[in-house]
């Protein structure tokens, strides 16, 4: 939730440490410890917001993809299939459910690498589905559909049809893939001017499934408006 300088960064092999709030390996699991404050835009103080997240993995994939010619941007699913716990201690709550985990990793920034990208996944039957989908800075596009078993081993499928989705409230541009080219949104989590993630209702694979959509965009992202503007929804410290 805050921007932080090289000073405040620590890694080793199994911890990433963000000034208070740190990432870790503990064997079976990924923890999230966050020690943070949270600055909304027009208002003048910052909530604390502290607790812990602990992601289980239900499968593992040692396999990431390249998402460019030049091996430039590379994204990994690592569990595609996870159990999530939450407790929070600000504000106080609590929840578990279904979860995910991927990383993305490269030589240079998203924005010099790509223009859009459209990603979904779905828990399934059996495992677990990925659609991923954008537009390189060069003009030139990629797609995936994957279809993890249960252990983790991905598995290469036929792109289904696209899905058109009704865009954001700042106008953002949507869509996924799905059986018979249609899908519907249930709830849009996060709408910014160059991010959605939404929850969405669709068939895939045969099979009726419940996904998680996401759409950014990294021409509005790279603009000097949206810029500007950061700052105010996510303080910078050196």
């Amino acid at each position: 939730m805050t921007e932080r300088g090289r000073r405040a960064v620590e890694r080793e092999s199994d911890v990433l440490q963000i000034g208070p709030s740190a990432v870790c390996w503990t064997g079976d699991a990924l923890e999230i410890h966050i020690e943070e404050r949270d600055k909304r835009l027009g208002v003048p103080w910052q909530r604390r917001v502290c607790g812990r997240v602990r992601v289980i993995p239900e499968a593992l994939n040692p396999t990431g993809f390249a998402l460019d010619p030049g091996g430039r941007h590379s994204w990994h699913c690592i569990a595609p299939r996870a159990r999530v716990e939450v407790t929070m201690e600000k504000p106080g709550l609590r929840w578990c459910g279904a979860g995910y985990l991927d990383s993305n990793f490269g030589s240079e920034s998203l924005e010099e690498g790509f223009r859009v990208w459209h990603w979904s996944r779905a828990h399934t039957r059996r495992g677990a589905a990925v659609c991923y989908e954008g537009i390189r800075r060069d003009g030139t596009a990629f797609a995936s559909a994957l279809r993890f078993e249960p252990d983790g081993t991905p598995v290469q499928e036929d792109l289904p049809l696209v899905a058109p989705l009704p865009n954001t409230l700042w106008q953002m541009e949507r869509k996924t893939r799905a059986d018979h080219g249609s899908a519907g949104v249930i709830r849009t989590w996060e709408d910014a001017p160059f991010y959605a993630r939404s929850r969405l209702h669709s068939r895939l694979f045969g099979e009726q499934v419940t996904a998680v959509q996401e759409s950014l965009d990294l021409d509005r992202f790279s603009s000097p408006i949206v810029q500007f503007m950061l700052p105010y929804r996510m303080p910078r410290l050196a």
